[in-house]
């Protein structure tokens, strides 16, 4: 009989889980609240809110809207935001993880420091969390998504380097040395590690999970950047693990042969979603 686990370390980090709890408490007293974007980046999870009243709006749809409510989702959102909810009456919800709005105040003490630091954000380009962190910048900050965007950079000007706290650590060391290693002689270089540990430490604990079994489903949404980088640490430890955004994608003929299959996800993947995979499995086996 096949072995079928569910890794315990998978799932809602607690920025999302404060998001989702504060929405659900929201839409439990008033039945309907908007969100200003995706409050997670997973379809199925955002459809279930979807049918309990939350309401997702873009910045040009909550620029139409006065005198109601708005939340805002873990990522953080940049100043003007706050700025027009508060020309259009707008009650903000505020679910910013902690660890995004340190950040988002460290780039805005780097901005008023006297030498005028170029700020650099090692991320990806038009993520929400960038979007707020650049906006703390008022749009000046530099992103780089790898080697090939260093050229952005004048190497002759003092730069600070701060990283999205999704990315990767072995990434963001990487270009904070490629970084390094062109900085002309006057112009100084720090960078600050802004990596969310409870996202960080999940990728060893991932890989031993993937390693201890045959066939891993990991289970994500198409728009979650955490996912992709988890997903591919996974798929490093052992080829034999799959990505799937939910059940309805499970190909029975992964499983053939495999004694024990692990299901893992993103800190965007709910738990109910993996269960529901886990319960696909199963009635594979007895099929």
């Amino acid at each position: 009989m096949r072995r079928v686990e569910i890794d315990p370390g998978s799932g809602f980090c607690f920025g999302v889980v404060t998001a989702i709890e504060k929405a659900e408490a929201q839409l439990s007293e008033h039945g309907s609240l908007y969100c200003l974007g995706d409050i997670v980046h997973n379809n199925d999870e955002v459809e279930r809110l979807r049918k309990r009243g939350l309401t997702t709006i873009s910045h040009h749809q909550m620029a139409q809207l006065h005198d109601t409510s708005v939340l805002l989702r873990a990522h953080g959102e940049p100043p003007e935001t706050y700025k027009l909810a508060k020309e259009n009456n707008i009650r903000i919800i505020d679910a910013t993880c902690p660890v995004v709005l340190k950040l988002q105040q460290r780039i805005k003490v780097s901005c008023a420091d006297s030498r005028k630091p170029q700020i650099v954000i090692y991320g990806q380009n038009g993520h929400a969390e960038v979007n707020g962190l650049v906006g703390q910048t008022a749009g000046q900050a530099i992103v780089v998504e790898g080697p090939a965007d260093l050229d952005k950079i004048d190497y002759g000007r003092d730069v600070t380097l701060y990283s999205q706290t999704t990315k990767s650590l072995e990434g963001f060391q990487a270009i904070a040395g490629l970084i390094k290693e062109r900085m002309k002689e006057g112009a100084h270089f720090e960078y600050f590690d802004t990596i969310c540990r409870r996202v960080s430490n999940r990728v060893e604990h991932l890989r031993r999970f993937a390693q201890e079994h045959d066939v891993v489903l990991f289970v994500a949404g198409t728009k979650s950047s955490n996912g992709k980088i988890l997903f591919n640490h996974c798929h490093s430890a052992n080829p034999n693990t799959y990505l799937i955004p939910n059940a309805t994608h499970l190909n029975p003929e992964w499983l053939t042969g495999a004694e024990t299959i692990g299901i893992c996800g993103a800190t965007s993947t709910p738990r109910w979603l993996m269960e529901q995979v886990r319960d696909a499995v199963l009635k594979v086996e007895e099929s």
